[in-house]
């Protein structure tokens, strides 16, 4: 196991500062009665409907929680109230998102999504009320105070698939997202490849909003090494598979000789691969990796399955694979209390990341005394020990000791990662243990 360091934390920001004068000034501001007939209220935001990524399954995956939980009787017989808000992967919408939970007086903020973290982490700040378990799409999900992330975000999962490549390619291309965000993914990818002195991959930016990709899906392959053709017609679900067949071995590895192309577009990724599918020639097999939330079991089911182009590709997650038996709980909650809700795929990060984050939750509020506001549910995250999540991750703490010692994602402290790989059209592990990245995350520091 990694041995942990102290962080070295960055300057706190002026916001950072306002929090802590909120949790020490205010008298009650927004939160509610402690009385055991008040419900206690949380909001999940995610973008729903946007031309860009959408996590609609996390926001009515929180809505199926508080319906299990108040079905057996609430939290210490008290109502878990959830509040939804579609983020709209907008900055004016994802503000008032952050308004709102001021408004409702939310005691947290729970399993949610946002680009803009810019924008409303700050905000979370100034009134004091938790971020427990954000997709960890955004520096500031690892850098505030108040944020309690239950993963290690987009740089675990971008430094875990360059690890993850790094024993399989002689030449790598990552596409990325042309965003801020999208920015900061080259470097982590480069860092996993670095863990075995690989070359850095070639930088290929594409639009996250794009009904085609294959300017992008031509400069992917040529730095990769690999030549593209011409692109033919016809259906995507038709073409080989763009990775040589799985070799069958949970533990197995590459000879370090493929030529190999990454994409991490989020729900445009299925986008790439068609226009990707389309240029590659079939002598010229290009081994493809991803990360799951761009690349899910959903996406292997429309792209054919067994026959699926997909086939043999590599895919980082955060947590075990969507059949281990870690989910028969979540899955049984989807069942009886989303209603037949089809926005929540059992397989989808996201709305795992929320299962894991309201877990999370009521093993905190189940073990509070007393009063119940977004200033004791802050201290209470601050200061309780390890929490299980049934083993979906590692136990979860966010005491001083237990963050990663790293001055770039201070917030950090569960940094591993799940390699899997697509074999006879479903999503399985390619290793029997997860992969503790913390090390290549320090790494950063000096990058």
């Amino acid at each position: 196991m990694t041995e942990r360091r102290r962080p070295r934390l960055r300057p706190v920001t002026a916001t950072a500062l306002a929090a802590a004068a909120v949790g020490a000034s205010l008298s009650g501001c927004g939160a509610l009665p402690g009385g055991p007939g008040d419900p206690i209220t949380v909001m999940t935001w995610a973008p729903e409907e946007t031309k860009a990524t959408n996590m609609p399954g996390m926001t009515a995956l929180a809505s199926a929680y508080a319906r299990w939980v108040n079905a057996e009787g609430g939290i210490n017989g008290r109502e878990l109230k959830v509040v939804t808000c579609n983020e709209g992967n907008e900055t004016v919408r994802a503000a008032h998102c952050a308004r709102q939970a001021r408004e409702v007086g939310a005691v947290a903020v729970v399993g949610s999504y946002s680009q803009h973290g810019r924008i409303v982490i700050p905000s979370l700040e100034t009134y004091g009320i938790p971020y427990l378990g954000g997709y960890g799409v955004t520096e500031e999900e690892f850098a505030s105070p108040l944020s309690f992330p239950v993963n290690g975000g987009q740089p675990a999962l971008l430094a875990g698939s360059g690890r993850q490549l790094a024993d399989v390619c002689a030449k790598v291309a990552l596409v990325r997202p042309d965003t801020i965000a999208g920015d900061e993914l080259p470097g982590l990818f480069n860092a996993g490849l670095a863990s075995r002195e690989s070359e850095p991959a070639a930088d290929v930016r594409a639009p996250e909003d794009a009904a085609e990709y294959t300017d992008e899906a031509r400069r992917a392959l040529r730095g990769a090494g690999v030549e593209p053709g011409e692109a033919p017609g016809g259906e995507p679900g038709g073409y080989a598979a763009l990775t040589g067949p799985a070799d069958g071995g949970p533990e197995a590895s590459g000879d370090g000789d493929d030529a190999c192309v990454a994409a991490a577009l989020g729900g445009r990724t299925g986008t790439f691969i068609d226009s990707f599918a389309r240029l590659r020639q079939a002598d010229s097999p290009v081994t493809f990796a991803s990360v799951l939330g761009s690349v899910e079991q959903s996406l292997v089911n429309r792209t054919g399955g067994k026959n699926s182009m997909l086939e043999g590709s590599y895919v980082t997650s955060w947590y075990p694979a969507g059949e281990e038996p870690v989910w028969d709980r979540m899955k049984a909650v989807v069942r009886e209390h989303a209603f037949g809700d089809n926005r929540i795929d059992p397989a989808d990060p996201g709305v795992q990341t929320t299962w894991v984050a309201y877990t999370v939750l009521r093993s905190v509020l189940e073990s509070m005394e007393g009063e119940i506001t977004h200033r004791t549910v802050y201290r209470a995250l601050d200061d309780t020990g390890p929490v299980s999540t049934g083993g979906i991750t590692p136990d979860l703490s966010w005491r001083y000791e237990d963050l990663l010692g790293s001055s770039s994602y201070p917030r950090i402290v569960n940094s591993m990662v799940n390699f899997q790989q697509v074999r006879d059209g479903q999503l399985v592990a390619a290793r029997r243990e997860p992969e503790d990245i913390a090390a290549t995350l320090e790494r950063m520091t000096d990058i």
